[in-house]
């Protein structure tokens, strides 16, 4: 039987890893891309035991949302802490520091899967907390359908800087 091409099943995600110091790592699968998704963007992410995917960080434009679907861990939510499993739906909406977010997998060993969901808003302006970045993204096609993009990661004062500066 043949399945339309807005059908995608987890086991056959393609993944791209990453890491970066002691503290950052994971494994994407894009979802929205691959069953033709425009309006909202969606992926699974894989944690590793004691790290985090991504730095603490608020969106100005983006709302998202993870289930957590396997492991444990914790999301900070601003300056707090709070115990995640599997099952747990978290919102993370637009706003200020208050609102920033980072899941992180506290476990010794073993995975902390998330699926993530969110609104495609752009441009988006993101800011970093704890090493006092902003990211500002643009994606758009031209007249010819073409893909265009901007994004560029500042500090105040010292201009452009890389994603992961001042995170590890």
């Amino acid at each position: 039987m043949n399945r339309h091409d807005t059908i995608i099943n987890l086991d056959e995600l393609e993944f791209h890893e990453w890491s970066s110091g002691e503290r950052f790592g994971g494994r994407m699968g894009e979802i929205a891309q691959a069953v033709g998704a425009s309006k909202l963007g969606y992926n699974l992410t894989v944690v590793p035991a004691g790290k985090r995917a991504f730095p603490h960080h608020h969106h100005h434009a983006i709302e998202e949302m993870f289930l957590v679907l396997e492991g444990s861990g914790e999301i900070r939510i601003g300056e707090d802490r709070f115990p995640i499993r599997q099952g747990d739906v978290i919102n993370c909406p637009t706003g200020g520091p208050e609102t920033a977010h980072q899941i992180i997998n506290t476990m010794d060993e073993g995975d902390l899967k998330y699926l993530a969901v969110s609104n495609v808003a752009y441009p988006n302006v993101c800011q970093y907390p704890d090493s006092g970045k902003t990211l500002v993204s643009h994606y758009w096609n031209n007249a010819d359908e073409e893909e265009q993009s901007l994004r560029f990661i500042l500090r105040e004062g010292e201009g452009q800087v890389d994603y992961w500066d001042g995170e590890d």
